[in-house]
């Protein structure tokens, strides 16, 4: 991380099983498919919020984090808007937004490059979609990659061991950062583990 902004060359996927283009992987003996995850980070919860990062991680592994530098229309109702509580818990300031926030054209022109035709899943998706829509709104550019939800991956029994086994995933990487590209690569990871684990 630099800047306040994370970013790994991300390569294109090559398999096609799940939703998108896929990788396969070869946990215990068994080949599992890998997709792509995105998590977006924003000023708060809700209708009044906007996004302020946003990461991804491709079925290969690679990676792509940015902070987006908001437009004066979504700020000017910032008492409403900016909430001090998530703040504190993804750590980004509207000082770190004003310098190393990066375009918004940018930020929507870099995530249909790397995810044109994929599949991203999400386990926020009833916020993250409406966030990603306001982005590219206001990128005036089209979506290029469907978002879906992560629980269609997982069925009950899985669901019911999701938290568990993501808090294992979250110590054992030791992230020190609250940041959307490494939510995204928990979210991958634990979903490989919980599959792994599957008879």
């Amino acid at each position: 991380m630099q800047g306040g902004r994370c970013r790994q060359s991300a390569r294109r996927a090559t398999a096609a099983a799940w939703p998108g283009r896929l990788v396969t992987a070869v946990l215990s003996r068994r080949e599992i498919q890998v997709p792509a995850f995105i998590d977006v980070e924003a000023s708060s919860l809700g209708t009044r919020g906007y996004p302020i990062e946003v990461g991804l991680i491709t079925s290969e592994g690679s990676m792509y984090c940015s902070l987006i530098s908001p437009p004066a229309d979504w700020t000017k109702n910032d008492a409403i808007a900016w909430d001090e509580g998530a703040e504190r818990v993804h750590g980004i300031t509207r000082p770190i937004l004003a310098t190393h926030g990066k375009p918004l054209e940018h930020v929507a022109g870099e995530l249909n490059r790397i995810a044109a035709g994929l599949t991203l899943f999400s386990d926020a998706w009833g916020n993250d979609y409406p966030w990603l829509a306001r982005l590219f709104d206001a990128a005036e550019l089209p979506m290029h990659f469907q978002l879906d939800s992560l629980r269609k991956l997982l069925d009950d029994s899985e669901a019911g061991r999701w938290a568990a086994v993501k808090a294992e995933v979250i110590t054992e990487l030791k992230l020190t950062r609250h940041r959307a590209s490494s939510d995204a690569k928990i979210l991958q990871r634990t979903l490989m583990r919980i599959k792994a684990a599957a008879p």
